[in-house]
């Protein structure tokens, strides 16, 4: 995000004095631009300009030459002798370019810099180092550690350089002590990533005086417009564009200027410097310099090029089959016929040589050297769909990129090579052709009929037409008419996203101040059943007893594949043929939709013991998509229309049926009681316990079915899993998954899971209210009942037997234990219950429990079921 420093930011609007980068920050974030983060800076002093008096080379054991050297750091830094005399500071300096005479930055003792380094005396080859001559990279101002920062070669002009004395702050000079401004934009407003776009809008923010510096600079700019027929130009440009992206030419305008006896030793001006290294870009040379300069400044990117290594016509293109490209960062890339190209014409073989990525980065070939004398420079308009596709293709994004994606300024391409000019002329000493060559192919921008009553309507805003009138112009727009109500807004070129009436209303809103929209909360006219459907609340209680449980919720991605079916012992090809896919899936190798939510809440459980948490208990509810391969094809609806009643039905007869399903996964230990109590893994029981609560919950009546071994699928273990039935209705499956499962998954042994289809246990339930039972005065009657029973029938089966022979005093009945071993027999189990009556209606005796008593075991013998003494 854009870098804003003040002080840069003076050169296009007016701000006032001691304006402060908080107060910056809510100026700017009034008109959308918001503050990201204030960066302050990581050094401080003291740090101060130092002159070498004498360096003399020391060579050490290790071949390495180091310098002891004195230096100048003024009286109030300077060392003191023995006779209370000022004298240089002593100081080790290991850097090649360290001689005396220069003037240099001297970090001092009690100074710290980036990644909190302090510098304080130490003894080091033999001398006490008292202080540091510092380089580029030590101080943060950029990458260049070969050397220490020479304050001769370091942009200043030779007045300036006089002008530094010893013990002067060199933090200050250095820009080392001012903080930045790190701003948000979004993706629509590219020209806020230029002090010309951002100085715009703290005027529109502040209403401070600004000048666009685009203008001055056109009406300076030679143009090639005016040449009479045979005028000679730079150099011929052609654009042909043979594949444009939805019918949209990659460049509409491509701009070209020559600057001839370019001084290629000359430095860049620390100004210069100082300002880039300060936006986040590094200083290379002055050519370099001065082009991102340009681009930061005004917002146009540019690109220089030796001009003695290219050969006329210019061919801008799109890339052929097979062609290859070594960007400046040294990579080489397999370019797409999508691809627009900057080439050149050597030999007289148009456009056969390609100079770089137009918009994205340059080539190795062309590129400005040390040698440098005579420059091409280039600013074009490319087309952003294009430099977007073509930077993320190639993961090659740039500053330039950035900018050409998010929309340039199509008139701002001779602006940004006359500053470019003029700023290689004054520090380069180059001469600025007065031939540009300009082939400009951008289309007539669109005019906009705009009511003004659109402000109110879309924005609640009650804003005066002259007000309208006024702002659309302050942000650059041409207003015509007005007089009805009704305008003819043409917008301005570094707005490619104002094209609609729409668009206009948003920048009203923005700038009158959002803050401003009036709060209106519309009616809401109750119409028949409101609130929460039956089927809703019970979701909802289902959700609130499984955390109650102590389990958590998890969301999951509903796509499956191979991988997840073999997982679970699925058929994958089987299961595809009933299964939805998806025509764009995210993942390639899960292009369905779940059938089941075990699957996909299974990766969620996987990444949490993968990452150290074994105890997991998660459970998650959503739809699951079950596909009906004999339904009828979805038909094609018409559009702008509403479809037909039987068109809606034919629809709804072709999508797959999506009923809600609720999931849940326990693993690691049930119970932890730390090292005074136990611990207990987790089991089939805890997820039988899940589903038995959330079926209390709703008041669902369910029976716990467990079929053969070979009736049971194959995710679940076959003597630990039961169906989950409510009368003849089945709901779904609980239980510990199979060991093959768990292997596969990396789950640890016995985990336990359900899942239940919501759809149809919901539709078991009637919603009548429940009808309470009088609350009984007489005294209970406790007794516990122990039956052996043969191993096949089950505990519910048993328990139907005893409530039904116990009638209407039965309170209660509490399955406390399940026995088996050589006591009870093979092939049986003993199952115990706690049972409680009590009458309605009297007391009851011991006549009248003995007779329940009898009633329950005769009843019980139905079911071979016998009475253990």
């Amino acid at each position: 995000m854009p870098m804003i420093d003040i002080d840069w930011l003076k050169d296009h609007v007016e701000v006032p004095e001691g304006l402060t980068y908080e107060q910056l920050a809510k100026d700017l974030v009034k008109v959308g631009l918001e503050e990201e983060e204030i960066h302050s800076s990581q050094v401080t002093g003291p740090i101060v300009v130092g002159y070498v008096v004498d360096a003399t080379p020391e060579p050490q054991k290790n071949g390495k030459v180091i310098n002891w050297c004195q230096v100048d750091c003024g009286d109030e830094w300077n060392e003191t002798d023995e006779n209370g005399n000022k004298v240089p500071r002593g100081i080790i300096c290991g850097a090649p370019n360290m001689k005396a005479g220069e003037k240099v930055v001297v970090t001092l003792p009690g100074a710290v810099l980036p990644g909190d380094f302090k510098i304080e005396p130490r003894k080091t080859y033999g001398h006490i180092s008292n202080g540091m001559c510092a380089s580029e990279r030590e101080l943060g101002l950029g990458d260049n550690h070969n050397g220490i920062i020479l304050l001769r070669e370091y942009g200043f002009s030779e007045a300036e350089y006089e002008a530094l004395k010893p013990g002067q702050d060199a933090m200050h000079l250095l820009h080392l002590d001012q903080p930045l401004l790190e701003i948000n934009i979004t993706p629509d407003r590219g020209y806020t990533l230029s002090y010309r776009g951002v100085a715009r809008e703290y005027h529109h923010s502040t209403g401070a005086a600004y000048t666009d510096p685009a203008i001055a600079l056109n009406e300076k700019a030679p143009e090639p417009a005016d040449y009479q027929p045979g005028t000679p130009v730079d150099i011929d440009i052609e654009i042909d564009d043979n594949n444009p992206i939805h019918g949209v030419p990659g460049c509409d305008r491509y701009y070209a200027r020559v600057v001839k006896g370019f001084d290629p030793n000359a430095h860049t001006p620390s100004w210069m410097r100082r300002r880039l290294i300060r936006a986040g870009m590094r200083s290379i040379s002055l050519a370099v310099d001065v082009t991102n300069y340009v681009m930061l400044d005004l917002g146009q990117p540019m690109h220089a090029y030796d001009l003695d290594k290219l050969e006329g016509p210019i061919v801008v293109r799109r890339a052929n089959e097979g062609e290859k490209l070594t960007t400046l960062d040294g990579k080489e890339h397999d370019l797409s016929t999508e691809d627009l190209l900057i080439t050149d014409s050597p030999n007289g073989e148009r456009g056969s040589r390609i100079l770089g990525l137009a918009g994205v980065m340059g080539g190795l070939y062309g590129e400005v050297t040390a040698d440098t004398k005579n420059i091409l420079l280039e600013a074009a308009h490319f087309d952003q769909v294009t430099i977007a596709r073509s930077a993320r293709r190639h993961k090659i994004p740039s500053e330039a990129s950035r900018r050409f994606e998010r929309g340039v300024d199509t008139e701002l391409q001779p602006a940004a090579a006359q500053m470019a000019a003029e700023l290689m002329a004054k520090y380069g000493n180059g001469e600025p052709s007065e031939h540009p060559n300009d082939v400009d192919n951008t289309p007539r921008p669109k005019v906009i009929h705009f009511k003004a009553s659109e402000v109110a309507r879309v924005a609640g805003l009650d804003v005066d037409i002259n007000r309208i009138s006024d702002i659309l112009t302050d942000i650059g727009c041409v207003v015509a008419g007005g007089g009805n109500g009704e305008f003819s807004i043409t917008a301005p070129s570094w707005r490619p996203d104002l094209g609609e009436p729409c668009d206009l209303v948003e920048e009203i809103a923005r700038l009158v101040g959002y803050d401003q929209i009036p709060v209106t909360v519309p009616p809401a006219p109750v119409e028949g059943l409101v609130g929460l459907t039956p089927d809703q609340t019970r979701r909802r209680r289902v959700a609130d007893e499984l955390a109650e449980y102590g389990m958590v919720e998890a969301l999951s991605y509903p796509f499956v594949g191979d991988d997840d079916y073999r997982a679970f012992g699925f058929d994958p090809e089987a299961t595809k043929k009933v299964s939805v896919e998806i025509a764009n899936p995210l993942y390639g190798d899960r292009p369905y939709l779940r059938r089941d939510i075990l699957p996909t809440l299974a990766t969620t459980v996987q990444r949490n013991i993968r990452r150290g948490i074994e105890n997991v208990s998660l459970y998650e509810l959503g739809h699951v998509y079950l596909w009906d391969p004999n339904a009828p094809a979805i038909p094609s609806l018409p559009g702008g229309v509403r479809p037909t009643d039987e068109q809606l039905a034919a629809l709804d007869a072709g999508l797959p049926d999506q009923p809600d399903h609720v999931a849940g996964i326990l693993t690691g230990l049930a119970e932890d009681d730390g090292w005074l109590g136990g611990k207990r893994p987790v089991d089939w029981s805890d997820a039988v316990e899940a589903v038995h609560r959330l079926a209390d919950r709703i008041g669902a009546k369910i029976v716990l079915d467990q079929p053969a071994a070979e009736d049971v699928p194959a995710q679940w273990h076959p003597g630990r899993a039961a169906r989950v039935m409510v009368g003849d209705v089945f709901t779904g499956w609980v239980g510990e998954l199979h060991p093959r499962v768990n292997e596969a998954l990396g789950f640890p042994a016995h985990s336990a899971a359900f899942e239940l289809n919501l759809t149809a246990l919901f539709g078991t339930l009637t919603g009548k209210p429940v009808q309470a039972k009088p609350i009984s005065t007489f005294p209970p009657v406790k007794q516990d009942l122990a039956f052996t029973v043969d191993a096949s029938v089950s505990a519910d089966q048993l328990e139907a037997v005893i409530r039904e022979a116990a009638g209407a005093n039965l309170e209660s009945i509490e399955l406390f234990d399940v026995f088996t071993g050589e006591q009870v027999g093979e092939g049986k189990k003993s199952l115990a219950y706690a049972v409680v009556f009590r009458s309605p209606d009297k007391t009851l005796s011991a006549d009248d429990s003995d007779a329940i008593r009898q009633a329950i075991v005769a009843k019980a013998a139905d079911l071979g079921a016998q009475l253990r003494a």
